[in-house]
């Protein structure tokens, strides 16, 4: 009487003979990290920081003015660059948001500017030109661009603009390069340089420019840089080594009969029409097409109206026939 009885035990054993005996499994303690206090003391970031769009930090600096200078604008040179184009604009902050004063893309070069077709809008030179095309369009707009012509032979030297003496101060502007990273070489730094080059003053540093030194910059690769001649060298390059490969590359180029030797008489005559007439031509725009309303619901007396009529139609007709 005082034995106990293991038959259950021995039963259940038998029938899992590769299995330990049955035990209660207790979970390891998981520390609650994002806990109440966590979600009562978050802050949501802005929504152009959740978006990956702004750097605020960067931002503010850009934006904050003096406080003896109130309510004058802080003016920014914003660049951007596309898969396709680049865009250039002077904008300024305000409380409601950012106001722009001027503004020119690549797109303009080859409809307006002599670019014999729609290519190359997006490399180093490109953005030079774009930058000289926005400059020289605000100065044309605020009246100064007789008295500051800026840089105008394009030889690749450093160039900054001076003040005049009994005349208005040159248009100051700081370079807003956004998300994009500030590499040696980078293509902002040649909307940088034709913005230069075009009058207005940018306090700038020659170390990120192509090839460039802390304080020198090697003024004959830049004057390469400026009239298209890397892109000369690589065409050159690709036909030497793969004709195929480079007629396919540069279709659009051999299509217009661009080539590595016509390349810096092209962006020549460019930069010579974006001084005669920078003016920007607004095109006239469609007006949006009318959306179509939709018909009200019939309710049930107006159903049987209808029919009704379309009866009465039909029985007239029957009748003269």
């Amino acid at each position: 009487e005082g034995k106990t009885d293991h038959s259950d035990h021995h039963e259940h054993s038998a029938c899992r003979p590769n299995h330990p005996p049955h035990r209660k499994e207790i979970m390891a303690f998981v520390k609650l990290v994002k806990n109440t206090a966590y979600f009562k003391r978050y802050q949501t970031k802005y929504r152009r920081r959740r978006e990956g769009k702004t750097d605020y930090r960067a931002r503010k600096r850009l934006v904050a003015q003096a406080k003896d200078k109130f309510n004058t604008p802080k003016y920014r040179l914003v660049v951007r660059l596309s898969n396709r184009y680049v865009y250039c604009q002077i904008v300024w902050a305000t409380i409601k948001g950012d106001m722009v004063l001027s503004c020119a893309n690549s797109k303009e070069l080859p409809d307006k500017y002599g670019l014999p077709g729609y290519f190359g809008l997006k490399n180093w030179t490109a953005c030079y030109a774009t930058g000289l095309l926005l400059a020289r369009r605000v100065l044309k707009k605020l009246k100064l661009d007789e008295i500051y012509e800026g840089q105008l032979e394009n030889d690749g030297e450093d160039f900054l603009i001076e003040e005049k003496e009994d005349q208005p101060k040159p248009f100051s502007v700081c370079l807003d390069v956004g998300l994009q990273t500030t590499s040696t070489g980078a293509r902002i730094f040649g909307a940088l340089k034709g913005a230069l080059d075009g009058g207005l003053y940018i306090p700038h540093s020659v170390r990120r420019w192509p090839a460039a030194e802390k304080d020198q910059v090697e003024s004959e690769l830049l004057a390469k840089y400026i009239y298209g001649g890397h892109v000369g060298e690589y065409m050159e390059a690709m036909q030497e080594d793969d004709e195929e490969l480079y007629k396919t590359h540069f279709a659009k180029y051999i299509e217009k009969e661009v080539d590595a030797e016509a390349m810096e008489d092209t962006w020549k005559e460019v930069y010579e029409k974006i001084r005669k007439d920078p003016a920007l031509v607004k095109t006239a725009k469609k007006p949006p097409a009318k959306k179509k309303s939709k018909k009200l619901r019939l309710n049930s007396a107006q159903r049987k109206d209808r029919v009704r009529q379309k009866m009465a139609t039909f029985q007239d007709k029957a009748s003269k026939a």
